[in-house]
């Protein structure tokens, strides 16, 4: 009797279920009407990302070249592997990582600027003439 049971609540459940799904379709949103507008586009240009590479060479072949790109910098050097070891080998590995300049130190910058002051302090204007011995009075 219990397993009867079951078997006519499966079909009304279900029929239930598709009752409710048929019997409210959604509704659209209303769209509310937005007014067109002449607004000017003005379109900015980025800063110049231009990139400077500077090959070196030796016998015609390229043994470094330095890459400056935005704000980086880096220097590409060909892979030479060391000995009798070819490229593919467990020895000669076939790629070279860049090698990125982090920070630069100008040492002679500071000598540079302080020979300038020297050489502002020499072009100034003359020294004072010594001052004359007071006249003898009476």
């Amino acid at each position: 009797m219990r397993a009867s049971t079951s078997w006519l609540a499966l079909p009304l459940a279900l029929l239930a279920t598709g009752a409710l799904a048929q019997s409210a379709p959604p509704q659209p949103q209303q769209l509310e009407r937005i007014e067109e507008v002449d607004n000017p586009v003005t379109v900015t240009a980025k800063p110049s990302t231009e990139t400077r590479i500077v090959e070196k060479r030796e016998g015609g072949r390229v043994t470094e070249a330095k890459v400056k790109s935005g704000g980086s910098t880096y220097t590409v050097k060909p892979n030479t592997p060391a000995g009798s070891a070819l490229p593919g080998d467990a020895a000669g590995s076939a790629n070279r990582g860049p090698q990125w300049t982090v920070l630069e130190f100008d040492l002679l910058s500071k000598k540079k600027k302080r020979s300038a002051e020297e050489a502002d302090k020499e072009d100034g204007p003359p020294p004072p003439p010594p001052a004359q011995p007071a006249a003898p009075t009476k």
